[in-house]
């Protein structure tokens, strides 16, 4: 177990709190787990937080924040990231209280994609999850992490290798016909059984272009979905169904500029490659103001 086992936490930084406050309770079913002056944090499960949001105005990830065992694997993968010169920052006791987490290092993936490896996340298991609106059920975290995210990627051979050194294993998993008679290929990693937790080699203007939630109730992606269509958040993608991961979802706009999509029923990775030339069904693109 000395590679990462999870996304176990995500940072953004946002434009405005208040504004997200009420997107992430009132539309998606986060609970707001704690608030600070230029923080936010907001809980999917019984961590302490699954999403950390800071008043910074980039509207843009800050921080993924991957797990490992503890800290013999923490120590084991700051040997491993030296062997492959991989440069990394060991964070101070204040930064990793800060993430409620008992370490941290920071780095960056060859996108400038901004890293953080932990361990030790705070589970507050005196607080029972309370969704920020009603919800037929719950979000699924568990061993698979908060969800999985579509990231910027200069390279995508040089993405995956990276990846690699950090314990992930994946392939190319969608080879996209092109008008050109070329093919645009995406990658996939992961880390434990969710199918995957970064994708990446679509056009993305910002280090992320959405965030994956997955809900254990079919209910829960068509609630969601009405209420995001009846507010001022455009749906960017219509409900439809992947082929990689068979997860039937569909993609909204965030406060942030990028996407939050909502999941159900994903598949367990097969820890096994093959590749796809498109989608199941559905997941029409639908640009915003259009």
């Amino acid at each position: 177990m000395t590679g990462v086992t999870e996304l176990g936490y995500v940072r953004f930084g946002v434009s405005d709190l208040s504004e997200w406050r009420a997107f992430a309770a009132d539309l998606i079913g986060l609970e707001v787990g704690g608030e600070e002056a230029d923080r936010l944090y907001l809980r999917s499960d019984q961590w302490h937080h699954r999403i950390i949001l800071e008043q910074d105005g980039s509207d843009d990830l800050i921080g993924a924040g991957l797990r490992v065992a503890g800290p013999t694997e923490f120590a084991d993968m700051q040997t491993m990231l030296r062997d492959a010169g991989i440069a990394f920052e060991l964070a101070d006791e204040a930064t990793a209280r800060e993430r409620r987490v008992l370490a941290l290092m920071t780095l960056a993936d060859p996108a400038g994609t901004p890293i953080e490896i932990f361990h030790g996340p705070q589970v507050d298991s005196h607080r029972p999850f309370h969704p920020g609106r009603g919800m037929y059920g719950r979000f699924c975290t568990g061993g698979g992490g908060v969800g999985h995210m579509l990231i910027q990627c200069r390279d995508v051979q040089k993405t995956l290798d990276f990846y690699r050194v950090l314990g992930m294993r994946g392939s190319v998993e969608y080879r996209i016909p092109r008008p050109d008679g070329e093919a645009m290929e995406i990658g996939f990693v992961h880390c434990n059984d969710r199918d995957h937790t970064f994708a990446f080699g679509l056009p993305c203007r910002k280090q992320v272009d959405h965030l994956m939630l997955e809900v254990d109730n079919l209910d829960d992606v068509f609630f969601t979905y009405e209420r995001i269509s009846e507010s001022q958040y455009p749906v960017v993608i219509s409900p439809g169904k992947h082929a990689n991961d068979h997860m039937f979802s569909f993609y909204c706009l965030s406060p942030s500029g990028f996407q939050i999509e909502i999941g159900y029923g994903g598949r367990p990775a097969t820890h096994q490659s093959e590749y796809y030339t498109g989608d199941t069904y559905g997941h029409k693109f639908q640009p915003p103001g259009n």
